[in-house]
C-alpha cells in the first residue's frame, strides 16, 4: 500500500520527491506541461502537502533551476579537478562538461537561463543569489584562461563575452542546430581555443 501523504511529509522526503517528479514531468511534457495538481498526483500526495513546499508554479520552477545550477556546478568542478595537460586541455574539459550538461538536461538548462523565470516569472532571492554567484565564478574561471582578458570592468566584459560563447554553443545544441557528434566535437574544440585566446 502506498504511504499516506502525511507519512511521506513527516519523513522529510517530500520536497526532493516533488523535485524529482517535476524534473521527470519537464523532460516528458516540457515546462508548459508541468502543473502543480498533476505533480501532486504523480507524487501521491495531497495538494496541501505540495503547497507547503511550493506556493506556486514559479516557486517550483525556481527550485528546479537551483537544482540545475547545483548539478551544472558539480559537473564543471569535476572537470576542473583534473589538472593534467596544458591550459588548453583543461579548458576543453571545462567546455565539454558545461556543454555536456546542457545537452543532457536541455529543459532544465533552458529554465536556468531562460525567460520563464528571468523575464516572465520572478526569481526567488535564493535563486538570484545562487545564479549570480555561480555566473560570476564561471566568468572568473573563463577570464583566468586567457591572460589577454585583463582586469577591471573591461576585463570583466571580455570574460563575460567568452562565457557567452559557451552559453551560445549550449543554445545551439538545445535548439537542434548541432546534433551530429563530429560537428559538436569540432565546435567544442573551437570554443576552447577561443577561450584560451592567442598563444603567441
Amino acid at each position: 500500500m502506498s504511504p499516506k501523504p502525511t507519512q511521506r511529509y513527516h519523513h522529510g522526503d517530500l520536497r526532493p520527491t516533488l523535485l524529482r517528479e517535476a524534473q521527470s514531468m519537464v523532460r516528458e511534457l516540457g515546462l508548459d506541461g508541468l502543473s502543480l495538481r498533476q505533480l501532486a498526483q504523480r507524487a501521491g500526495v495531497s495538494a496541501s502537502a505540495l503547497y507547503h513546499h511550493f506556493d506556486n508554479k514559479n516557486a517550483l520552477l525556481c527550485a528546479l533551476a537551483e537544482e540545475g545550477f547545483g548539478s551544472l556546478d558539480a559537473a564543471v568542478q569535476g572537470a576542473a579537478r583534473d589538472q593534467s595537460g596544458d591550459l588548453r586541455d583543461q579548458t576543453l574539459r571545462f567546455v565539454r562538461a558545461y556543454v555536456g550538461y546542457a545537452a543532457a538536461h536541455p529543459e532544465i538548462y533552458d529554465l536556468m537561463f531562460g525567460r520563464s523565470i528571468w523575464k516572465a516569472g520572478e526569481p526567488t532571492e535564493s535563486l538570484r543569489a545562487l545564479a549570480f554567484g555561480t555566473f560570476r565564478r564561471y566568468v572568473d574561471y573563463v577570464g583566468a584562461m586567457d591572460p589577454h582578458v585583463g582586469r577591471g570592468k573591461t576585463g570583466l566584459r571580455r570574460a563575460q563575452a567568452r562565457w557567452a560563447a559557451v552559453h551560445g554553443l549550449c543554445r545551439l545544441v538545445i535548439d537542434g542546430v548541432y546534433t551530429d557528434g563530429a560537428d559538436l566535437a569540432g565546435m567544442t574544440a573551437a570554443t576552447a581555443d577561443l577561450l584560451v585566446g592567442p598563444t603567441d
